[in-house]
């Protein structure tokens, strides 16, 4: 990142994170402060059509640039979950099917006399934890948010991975293996490893909580499902990880999302399954660690993403 306070003529970005059940917006300095009177929060929801979702993201935008009028916004820096779609200037999250093709510069149109600046969540997390977070000093390194759903992004040679339509890192959706009922069986990672996926494993073992939070307590009570689950998902992280850094020979990994904290050890034992899928010494080099930021990790991102541009 360059010298922000004294290079750039503004003061503040608006940055913008897109969820599959909310959407944050608030005004970050330049030099990385996150404006706590601009946090503005709106909902989304499979339920919500593009319309409903299209409003509420501006009016999260409009609230949080209100609650600091003397700030001046040079940029919009937006951070969605995926699908992206780059070229087109669209998003389709898969927990928003009925947002599909939403376009980002319709929606922000004229808040700021600036650029607007898209990327997948998961390229904003890289970012953010390359910039102020666990990835610091790290050229070559991923982040991966587990959570309700799975999500990576990539900072190569310190700068963001993006691709071609700009999803690369949608880690999610790669395939690991698990061993149901003594059966191989291939699913993609979110599937297995995120809350929502993790919690049906274990009520269809005959758990009987509801909740992500449910299987944090039920795990710390020393319940052999709760313990089995999150060893499952943890697993499938870390073969995620073993294949990543293997393809692209990373320094570090750093691992965010609510997720994440369902168990004190689940980082170690994430750590432990990657280094058990890793066949290669360099690939068992690389350094996994919990996320160096707090809740704003995904609107500092989504910041850093403007300045960076």
């Amino acid at each position: 990142m360059p010298d922000t306070a004294t290079t750039l003529p503004f003061t503040h970005v608006l940055a913008v994170d897109i969820g599959g059940t909310k959407v944050d917006a608030a005004l970050v300095s330049v030099e990385g402060e996150v404006e706590r009177a601009s946090v503005a929060r709106r909902p989304t929801g499979r339920e919500a059509d593009r319309a409903q979702i299209a409003r509420n993201v501006r009016e999260a935008a409009v609230a949080a640039l209100a609650a600091v009028p003397g700030a001046r916004v040079g940029a919009i820096g937006v951070g969605s979950a995926g699908p992206v779609d780059l070229p087109s200037r669209s998003v389709s999250p898969l927990n928003l099917p009925l947002a599909a093709g939403l376009q980002i510069d319709e929606v922000l149109d004229g808040l700021v006399d600036g650029p607007i600046h898209l990327a997948l969540d998961g390229t904003c997390i890289a970012l953010a934890e390359h910039w102020r977070g666990a990835l610091v000093g790290c050229d070559d390194a991923m982040a991966i948010v587990v959570s309700t759903g799975v999500g990576g992004g990539f900072v190569m040679g310190g700068r963001p991975v993006r691709g071609a339509s700009g999803n690369a890192g949608h880690l999610g959706q790669i395939f690991v293996r698990t061993i149901d009922d003594g059966e191989v069986v291939a699913s993609t990672l979110e599937a297995v490893a995120a809350g929502p996926g993790t919690v049906a494993w274990a009520r269809a073992q005959g758990w009987e909580g509801l909740t992500g939070l449910d299987l944090a307590a039920s795990h710390a009570a020393g319940d052999d499902i709760a313990i089995q689950a999150v060893r499952r998902s943890a697993t499938a992280v870390g073969q995620a990880i073993a294949a990543a850094a293997t393809l692209c020979d990373l320094e570090a990994v750093a691992i965010a999302g609510g997720f994440s904290q369902v168990a004190p050890d689940y980082i170690d034992q994430v750590r432990a399954a990657a280094q058990a899928a890793s066949l290669h010494a360099y690939a068992r080099r690389c350094r996994i660690v919990g996320s160096g930021l707090d809740g704003d990790g995904p609107l500092l991102g989504a910041a850093a993403l403007a300045l960076q541009a």
